[in-house]
């Protein structure tokens, strides 16, 4: 059973859940790609694995965390795992192109796959696959709206 919490930030609101003491994902309650599976999950406001997320989700957004720590349950296609693992050696602060992402996995004509996979990442934020931008800088592609990703970057900017 998928056990869920919603978690209320200052930059919105995310639903965050588990399963086997492992992070399902977490999503922005407006973002695309939200779960469809939402209405058959049961809310579990104790949970210790959703209550710690929400203790470091809270303190990355206000400056106080800059790396994740949480067990991530592996799930989507090789190539996703692939795009989703190196998301998490992007360092805080620093972008990198959908390009330059496709080509540290020694796809380089796979952009738009990356794109995909980028996308597609159900652990918002925790994954930062807000760190991916446009080979020209503009800040496309974030399932949780450019407003959020601006603000994610602006964030670790000024950290």
């Amino acid at each position: 059973m998928i056990q869920y919490l919603h978690i209320h930030t200052a930059l919105g609101g995310y639903i965050a859940c588990s399963e086997q003491e492992q992070l399902h994902g977490l999503y922005r309650l407006e973002q695309k790609y939200f779960p469809t599976a939402f209405a058959h999950w049961q809310e579990d406001i104790n949970a210790p694995l959703l209550q710690e997320t929400a203790h470091q989700l809270r303190a990355y957004l206000d400056g106080q965390l800059r790396q994740f720590d949480l067990p991530l349950q592996q799930r989507g296609t090789p190539f996703q795992q692939r795009v989703w693992s190196a998301l998490q050696h992007i360092g805080y602060g620093e972008t990198l192109s959908y390009r330059e992402l496709a080509e540290r996995l020694g796809q380089p004509s796979a952009i738009r796959a990356v794109a995909s996979a980028n996308g597609r990442n159900p652990w918002s934020i925790v994954v930062p696959c807000h760190r991916v931008i446009g080979s020209d800088g503009s800040l496309t592609g974030y399932a949780g709206g450019v407003e959020c990703k601006r603000w994610l970057l602006q964030l670790e900017a000024n950290s």
